[in-house]
């Protein structure tokens, strides 16, 4: 538990001081909106990077050479636990915002933290609702932030690293109407940190492997039709090399 107490002093300690890091980044905002979307990414990522550090993960990062330093990507992922998002943000180098459930939306500070960032909040039960944010999302790429989502919808709960529920199409419109590409990333071992023996948080090595960019302005009308299983595809075989080391 001595873990999980010094995590949760740090995240109130963090979000404590939110309430004067969010007004500076509005007040950015309102001179320089490319930079307070630098500005939130670089005070989330950092702070998500000390929780992971806290909570003892182990990170090793593959591939991450190949990830486009200069444009905008959509990165979708897997999906096992909690410190999927908290392990993978940390990793960003640009303005990224994250594709959410909408009942992050009613947890204060936080899903102020996520406005700033650009997030978006889903309804999965409202198609509607769901198309809108998928609209806002291709705009946002069109302006040069990156977006993350976790196209599976919710957490896999299956025993294996390889079990992943199907990855959801409409996603990739992002990627396919905006014209940015998708990198497949495989998130393995986050699962051990906390949802195996919650509420104790317990050290564990994680892998985060980037696969080859996707891009679909060179894929066929049949490779497009499959692009989330091809991305999925892309993922699982991460997720098999570093089942087998």
């Amino acid at each position: 538990m001595i873990r999980l107490i010094i995590v949760l002093l740090f995240v109130v300690s963090f979000l404590l001081v939110s309430l004067i890091l969010i007004p500076i980044g509005y007040l950015i905002g309102l001179f320089d909106l490319p930079s307070r979307d630098r500005y939130a990414q670089v005070m989330i990522s950092w702070a998500f990077g000390v929780v992971g550090f806290l909570a003892g993960a182990r990170v090793t990062v593959k591939g991450k050479e190949s990830v486009p330093k200069e444009e905008a990507v959509l990165y979708v992922a897997n999906h096992r636990g909690f410190f999927d998002i908290v392990l993978l943000y940390a990793q960003m180098f640009r303005a990224t915002a994250i594709v959410s459930k909408k009942e992050i939306k009613r947890v204060p500070i936080l899903s102020w933290w996520m406005i700033l960032m650009r997030c978006r909040f889903m309804d999965r039960k409202d198609l509607k609702q769901s198309l809108q944010v998928i609209l806002g999302c291709i705009e946002d790429a069109k302006s040069g932030i990156s977006i993350l989502i976790y196209p599976e919808g919710t957490r896999s709960k299956g025993e294996s690293e390889l079990d992943m529920n199907p990855f959801k199409e409409g996603s990739f419109k992002i990627a396919i109407k905006s014209g940015i590409k998708i990198v497949p990333v495989a998130i393995h071992g986050t699962r051990e940190i906390l949802e195996r023996q919650f509420p104790r948080i317990k050290s564990n090595k994680v892998t985060i492997s980037y696969g080859n960019p996707v891009d679909p302005g060179v894929l066929d009308k049949e490779q497009l039709k499959h692009i989330a299983q091809i991305c999925q595809d892309d993922i699982r075989r991460m997720l098999e090399a570093e089942q087998e080391r």
